[in-house]
């Protein structure tokens, strides 16, 4: 069985944020061909309510999406959570994540670090994204120290 991890993005105050429908629609777009696959939606509540994984989860349904395949991850405010939170509901061995291209490598490198097998699906990335390309390539460098220090027990013994 598939399982299709949508990485959180921010919710503003009028809504999902361009990065969080992008996603979104992505992952809609990938259910379409594996609609067998299950969708896990990752991402709690930000500054503006609702969390990530419920305006996810709305936009999901909208797009046709029944909301019998979804399983939203609620309590998660970074990769690393939304990862290890979300692969706690994952169904079967195949797991996809979706985020950004920017963002890819940093989600595969806690994927493996808490042993699963994943790869990225990611959205076209968009002009004028090479602040979060930097920002991220930082992030990565402090993923990676971090992950030294976090078990990898998906269990949370």
């Amino acid at each position: 069985m598939t399982t299709i991890l949508i990485l959180g993005a921010a919710v503003w105050a009028n809504g999902p944020s361009p990065t969080l429908r992008r996603r979104t629609a992505h992952a809609a777009a990938l259910w379409q061909t594996m609609p067998a696959a299950r969708l896990i939606p990752c991402g709690g509540l930000g500054r503006h309510p609702p969390t990530e994984a419920a305006a996810m989860q709305a936009l999901l349904i909208a797009q046709g999406v029944p909301p019998s395949q979804i399983t939203p991850e609620d309590r998660s405010t970074n990769t690393l959570e939304n990862i290890r939170n979300g692969a706690r509901l994952a169904w079967g061995d195949d797991l996809i994540i979706v985020t950004d291209p920017y963002h890819a490598r940093r989600a595969l490198l806690v994927a493996r670090h808490f042993g699963l097998t994943a790869r990225a699906d990611c959205p076209a990335p968009l002009p004028g994204q090479a602040r979060q390309r930097w920002r991220d390539r930082l992030a990565l460098v402090g993923y990676w120290l971090r992950l030294l220090a976090v078990s990898r027990d998906l269990d949370g013994r």
